[in-house]
């Protein structure tokens, strides 16, 4: 009670004359810092909500046992991560936290990784023939693989009939949260902003900083490459099983532990690029090249996202617990008319999975090419809002190289950049308009939301006109 009351008081010294106090706690306390990045996430932070500003979390993580990090949600300036001093767990310390007033939420921080690998009957498949089918053709500007345009899931979802009758091929941004992208993949470069890389908390969202070696020559008709399974080792911290065409040094140079998802951002931008190639992708780096992340970094990169003005956050990702941050984040996006599509999880189960669980989130889960659930994709109308096909999905990686992967990682990027079609036909576009149109897909059973998504269905419901006269 006593610490309570000098907190108490201090604090009402420090919000009456704050610029000076603001400057004697920042030589108190070392003011906000930054973290490096490592080759993991590590959490043990507290996600701290507070009316008090930046003095006067700090004044009170003086007196508590913690220290600011830094901000999470630009200038609304009422979410920051703090750290624990002293040895203090970061629960004890959340705990601690909740008790100061003007201390609204405290939250520990946790690791997320991405998604576990599929079946191991989507490991053994083979790799499927787009990914040889490397004819050149112009896509929007840019040269691409045939295979990479006229992939059987685009022809499911009717992309190339859709783009046509409709004459949409994309608008506005698409926040990716991922592990980055490759900024000079010739097929990707010209959609893509600079984004930005929170674990490191600086600017641009590459996955390229991961890698400390250069790959090897590049395929060619005269150097042709051989489709290789990576991270073979390490399938089990997959959210992909990735064949992809590649030289046997850039092959062997990523079969290991610690990159053990590098390729998935710039396999994701590749999806959203497909489906809309006019649009802009903002690549927001959350995650390290092992496809770990702290919730901190997400929570960021969503605030992150609806200040750089994103149409629609795609997340590839989930977590099994809930967050309440995460969670005040989306909502904020989406009361800021942005479009959130979240992937449902590959663990084959009927279980709730975050953030696709939320009521403001578009959950996508795999289907086969003949319209089936994925063996490895999660279901149930909880989680699910519509799929998607999500195997053998030809895309984008890193090196300007082509692979194929598995996983509903691959269904959510397929509905985001559907919604950015939306968005496209119907600017006034949201997130309620926009699951609607969506929502109008194939029906393929239960437990899988809405049905498969049909693109041409999703668009004729927002321009009926439009449809019937193509």
């Amino acid at each position: 009670m006593i610490r309570r009351a000098l907190i108490a008081l201090l604090l009402s010294i420090v919000l009456s004359c704050q610029p000076a106090s603001a400057q004697l706690l920042s030589v108190l306390t070392g003011g906000a810092t930054t973290t490096n990045s490592s080759a993991t996430a590590s959490a043990g932070g507290v996600v701290v909500r507070t009316t008090l500003g930046l003095p006067g979390l700090n004044l009170v993580c003086l007196l508590s046992g913690c220290s600011v990090v830094r901000n999470l949600d630009g200038s609304s300036n009422q979410v920051f991560l703090v750290k624990p001093v002293h040895g203090l767990l970061p629960n004890l310390l959340a705990g601690v936290l909740k008790l100061v007033t003007g201390i609204l939420d405290a939250e520990v921080d946790q690791v997320v990784k991405i998604p576990a690998s599929p079946s191991d009957k989507a490991q053994a498949s083979a790799p499927p023939g787009g990914l040889w089918d490397t004819e050149p053709v112009t896509y929007f500007g840019t040269t691409v693989p045939e295979g990479y345009v006229e992939q059987p899931a685009a022809q499911i979802i009717r992309l190339a009939q859709s783009q046509e009758a409709f004459d949409v091929t994309g608008k506005g941004i698409i926040a990716d949260i991922d592990t980055g992208v490759d900024p000079n993949h010739p097929a990707l470069k010209a959609a893509l902003l600079p984004g930005y890389d929170f674990t490191r908390n600086q600017a641009v969202g590459s996955e390229m900083t991961d890698i400390a070696q250069s790959p090897g020559a590049s395929c060619s008709s005269a150097n042709p490459c051989q489709a290789a399974y990576v991270n073979q080792h390490t399938v089990a911290m997959l959210d992909q099983h990735t064949a992809a065409m590649l030289d046997q040094h850039t092959a062997a140079m990523i079969d290991s532990t610690k990159y053990s998802a590098f390729g998935h951002g710039t396999m994701v931008a590749g999806v959203l690029h497909l489906v809309a190639p006019t649009a802009k992708i903002l690549p927001l780096k959350a995650f390290h090249a092992d496809g770990s992340a702290n919730l901190s970094d997400i929570i960021n990169a969503v605030y992150y996202a609806v200040a750089n003005h994103a149409d629609v956050i795609n997340m590839s990702f989930n977590l099994t617990a809930p967050s309440q941050e995460l969670a005040s984040a989306l909502n904020s996006a989406t009361s800021n008319n942005v479009i959130c599509v979240a992937s449902s999880g590959n663990d084959g189960l009927q279980e709730t999975v975050y953030p696709a669980a939320l009521a403001n989130v578009m959950g996508a889960a795999s289907t086969s090419n003949s319209d089936q659930r994925s063996t490895f994709s999660n279901y149930g109308d909880k989680i699910v809002w519509v799929a998607a096909p999500g195997e053998a999905i030809v895309t984008t990686y890193p090196f300007g190289f082509y692979a194929a992967g598995w996983g509903t990682s691959f269904s959510s990027p397929l509905v985001s950049g559907t919604a950015s079609l939306v968005y496209n036909l119907s600017p006034v576009s949201n997130q309620q308009t926009a699951a609607w149109a969506i929502g109008h897909a194939v029906w393929i059973g239960p437990n899988m939301g809405d049905g498969r998504l049909d693109i041409y269905r999703a668009l004729s419901s927002i321009a009926p006109v439009q449809g019937l006269l193509h």
